[in-house]
């Protein structure tokens, strides 16, 4: 790709204020080139993939592509959940060691990395030395300082969760667990203990002076409700188990599995251990922009360990991001029910629509505010037919075949910069328009507003839409006479279409380099050095260049009722 030719053009004399603005805005909104971190919470082996963590791992993954795409060093991090009571329980009902059982669902696990096209990078397992390791280090550190102590637990339990409840949370959820439904379980344990109910106080300044710490909004006012009714010390250690991090000195203890796996964000960048190697290397990435995670585990991602990051004096994550829930027909999912989408579910939408339409689908349409979302076999059709097929698709593929048909197959020569992009009264230009929107965009990815960036891209393509409508090239053409106009609209189509590929890039990797390749534009990796406003700057397809015919979607035929 030629960068040189998408670099920020100095304001001239005839810029109009239109494009003025627009430059004004691409300035404004330019993200910091500071490197990044996104993490997916970590997925506990006792159970297999399914939409749910598939989900938030493409949420990741696009917003990771995005920030490449824009020039950022992103740091990817997903992984797997090993240790706890559950996963002991389940190896022993089946006769292997709890060792055997991590391996084994974990593998599945990293399944979902090349088919969803996932490009983490990395994978941790809370089983592996070097995580251990670093565990016990960060344990040792809050020992010395005083911010775990040993005592005793009486109280309730949440088996399901492996989450200790107090007796006034117990009682708001009329004893059963918020997730599960089950009965709460009494428990009385000897145990170590984090004080937070010691970080009451921060805590609360933080969040007042944090209001986009936890998002959607609604999340954050659930953390803030709860934060009034007073923090309890909660467990470090368990006894009734063996399958953990032993508590360095205390063999007889193991780590309570939520703190051994909260610490995996910081034991992947090699945190616990500052002078290694692996911390020199990665320490950079050091505080997360997002840890984005379900809305289930908002407590311990919201409140429990910004007060272990404090008692250790380490920066803040920017933001923890909690989704909601997948739910399917109008009914909470359920195996019992036979309406879960698992693996073997997701796989024949792969068949059927392929991975970019799945991506597009749980991009767009998905449970990323407070509310679930209901995903039925007959709305993913008619999203796929609706907004790939009649649109993206078809503004591709008849943009190229005009071209082929009437030029050849090369992109003709035209100015098309200061072209209006309709007909109607004070419709900005083409290079204007798509500055303009190509900011928005960006801004939208950065901010994790990712079904706002994918509508903002696709506007693009709508205008393309527009313009054939009204303008009818295919009609213009049977006289040679108007061909220099069936030039400038095709060739702003061509653009237009290319623009909108690039912006749709991190979420739609395969089908957006389809579409780049066959209008000869392919982007060097998954990157643009110059950043990725600029990367979709006006201009980018020269006068000559050879373009294909291509179309990325085909039609399917619609599920049976």
């Amino acid at each position: 790709m030629n960068h040189s030719r998408r670099a920020r053009a100095h304001p001239t004399a005839t810029e109009t204020s239109t494009e003025r603005r627009a430059r004004n805005l691409y300035d404004l909104v330019m993200p910091s080139r500071a490197p990044a971190y996104i993490t997916t919470p970590i997925y506990y082996v006792n159970d297999r993939p399914h939409i749910g963590s598939a989900y938030t791992t493409t949420l990741c993954d696009v917003w990771a592509r995005a920030m490449r795409l824009d020039g950022r060093d992103v740091f990817f991090l997903t992984g797997t959940d090993e240790h706890g009571g559950k996963v002991e329980k389940s190896a022993k009902d089946r006769g292997i060691t709890p060792q055997a059982l991590a391996d084994e669902n974990s593998a599945e696990f990293r399944k979902l990395l090349g088919p969803f096209c996932l490009s983490n990078d990395d994978f941790i397992r809370t089983t592996e030395p070097r995580h251990e390791s670093q565990v016990k280090l960060f344990v040792e550190r809050l020992l010395k300082s005083g911010d775990i102590y040993l005592g005793e637990f009486i109280g309730w339990y949440d088996e399901g969760q492996e989450e200790y409840i107090t007796e006034t949370r117990a009682k708001e959820l009329e004893y059963k667990s918020p997730i599960s439904g089950r009965p709460l379980v009494r428990a009385t344990e000897k145990n170590y203990y984090f004080r937070l109910s010691a970080f009451q106080s921060r805590l609360e300044e933080f969040f007042k002076a944090n209001p986009g710490f936890v998002r959607p909004e609604g999340r954050f006012n659930e953390v803030l409700g709860r934060l009034r009714d007073g923090l309890q010390d909660v467990p470090v250690t368990r006894t009734n188990f063996t399958w953990g991090i032993p508590m360095p000195g205390a063999s007889e203890h193991v780590i309570y599995v939520w703190i051994d796996a909260l610490f995996n964000y910081a034991t992947a960048l090699g945190l616990g251990e500052p002078q290694g190697a692996l911390a020199q290397e990665r320490a950079k990435y050091w505080p997360p922009a997002y840890h984005v995670i379900g809305k289930e585990i908002l407590w311990f991602h919201a409140v429990i360990w910004p007060a272990m990051l404090m008692a250790l004096d380490l920066p803040m994550p920017k933001c923890v991001y909690a989704h909601s829930f997948w739910i399917r027909n109008g009914q909470k999912m359920s195996k019992s029910l036979g309406n879960f989408v698992d693996l073997e579910t997701i796989d024949g939408f792969f068949a059927k629509y392929g991975v970019d339409a799945w991506r597009w689908y749980m991009t767009t349409q998905g449970p990323i505010g407070t509310q679930d979302a209901d995903f039925s076999d007959k709305h993913f059709h008619e999203i796929y037919t609706a907004h790939l097929v009649n649109t993206f698709a078809n503004c591709a593929s008849r943009t190229s075949s005009m071209i082929e048909k009437y030029f050849g197959g090369v992109m003709p020569a035209a100015e098309t910069a200061s072209m209006p992009i309709s007909a109607a009264a004070g419709a900005p230009t083409w290079s204007a328009f798509t500055e303009a929107t190509a900011a928005k965009v960006a801004r939208h990815y950065e901010a994790f507003e990712l079904a706002e960036a994918s509508d903002a891209a696709l506007s693009i393509v709508r205008a393309v839409d527009i313009l054939i409508n009204e303008t009818a090239p295919f009609k213009l053409a049977k006289d040679p006479a108007n061909l220099p106009r069936v030039a400038e609209i095709l060739a702003a189509c061509a653009e237009g279409v290319r623009v909108a590929a690039v912006l749709l890039t991190p979420i739609m990797p395969g089908k957006c380099a389809e579409v780049l390749t066959a209008y000869g534009s392919a982007l060097d990796g998954d990157r643009a050095s110059s950043g990725l406003a600029a990367a979709a700057r006006w201009g980018g397809l020269t006068a000559g260049t050879k373009i294909a015919k291509c179309a990325p979607f085909m039609r399917v035929d619609a599920p049976v009722a």
